[in-house]
């Protein structure tokens, strides 16, 4: 097993003028279980990619362990890849699925089988060693593809968004598999997504990227409480954090009928004079009666059993602005609410965030 790190590393892609990857500074450690989690393009998959070897690194240096392995093949570099479309031979068993790389690796057939059979009962696959993956469903073929990785017992697991070809019941079940997985073997494990949801219930911790940059890297919590900018304020969290454009006036922010006090240190820092982001949490959103609040007339509410979201925009236009153009807000299970009707929200005390309005970074107070 061995820790990670990434040193200013870089990729472009043949013909383009924007990096995939730009500058990447990031440090894993042994045993870790790290999710890279952004949109679609913003470079996730790329650096599991470098990380394996399978693409080219531009400019910086990739370490596993005490090793620089920045110019060594994918064969050299004790890393074992789980894909998205699970790559399983149709035509072999699944025991021979699982060996195929000690096999490859001329382990001894003694041997290989032990390690097959010691990996096929952590996944509860001993019944299925003797069939072909087309028996097999979704989640089988996945647990064989993990343990195809896990037979070789590598310093590195990268896994591409392993459960994305399965349904949303078995995501839910198979993702707590691997988390508890990974914690018994100890390896660290670089883990690629775009589900905030996945990343947020797996990971120590979580690397958000955006356009080729990392944005923050740190615990799911702390991504949640306490986010570096307004990209990971309404990335991460479902539904995202409400984004409200605020003007300063004598020490206090204001959109629509809510005011907020705003700490000196806030003001000073701001880009922009007289204006700041406020960022409040749809569960700190209080239904209230007074007048001292933002007028939301429901476009949108959704029941989910246990809780409900209401979806809003403004009573009256310029009343106050949504970055998102509407305001999401956590109600009690059955609380009474109709399509049309006006309610008025306010935040609660402390709960409200500030954030630059122009480069969108976090203003400290």
């Amino acid at each position: 097993m061995a820790g990670i790190r990434f040193d200013g590393v870089t990729h472009r892609y043949p013909g383009s003028t924007t990096a995939a990857v730009d500058a990447l500074d990031l440090a894993i450690d042994d045993g870790e279980f790290l999710v890279l989690v952004g949109p679609s393009g913003c470079g996730k998959s790329t650096t599991l990619r470098m990380l394996a070897g399978l693409e080219p690194i531009e400019s910086g240096r990739v370490h596993i362990g005490d090793r620089d392995v920045t110019s060594l093949p994918p064969r050299q570099r004790d890393v074992a890849m789980v894909f998205q479309n699970y790559a399983l031979y149709p035509s072999m068993t699944v025991a021979e699925n699982m060996g195929f790389a000690l096999r490859n690796a001329g382990v001894p057939r003694a041997e290989r089988e032990t390690k097959v059979r010691e990996a096929a009962a952590m996944l509860d696959l001993q019944d299925l060693l003797d069939r072909k993956p087309g028996k097999l469903s979704g989640g089988q073929r996945q647990r064989v593809a993990m343990g195809r990785a896990i037979v070789r017992h590598p310093k590195v697991f990268c896994m591409d968004e392993p459960l994305s070809n399965l349904d949303a019941k078995l995501r839910v079940s198979t993702r707590s598999q691997i988390a508890a997985l990974q914690r018994r073997l100890g390896v660290t494990t670089v883990y690629v997504t775009h589900d905030q949801v996945e990343a947020m219930t797996m990971g120590d911790r979580v690397a958000v990227l955006d356009r080729g940059m990392l944005q923050q890297v740190d615990s799911p919590r702390a991504l949640y409480d306490d986010p570096a900018n307004t990209f990971v304020a309404s990335f991460i969290g479902s539904p995202a954090m409400n984004l409200l454009k605020a003007r300063v006036e004598e020490g206090w922010a204001v959109a629509g009928g809510v005011r907020v006090p705003v700490p000196r240190a806030v003001i000073d820092a701001a880009s922009v004079p007289g204006a700041v982001t406020l960022g409040v949490r749809p569960e700190d959103l209080a239904l209230v009666p007074e007048e001292q609040s933002l007028a939301l007339r429901v476009t949108l509410h959704e029941e989910l059993g246990s809780e409900g979201f209401v979806h809003g925009s403004p009573d009256a236009p310029g009343e106050w602005e949504s970055v998102a153009g509407e305001v999401v807000v956590r109600v009690e299970a059955r609380t009474a609410v109709t399509v049309g009707e006006t309610l008025r929200v306010r935040p609660r005390p402390g709960s409200v965030l500030f954030f630059d309005a122009a480069t969108g970074q976090r203003l400290r107070g």
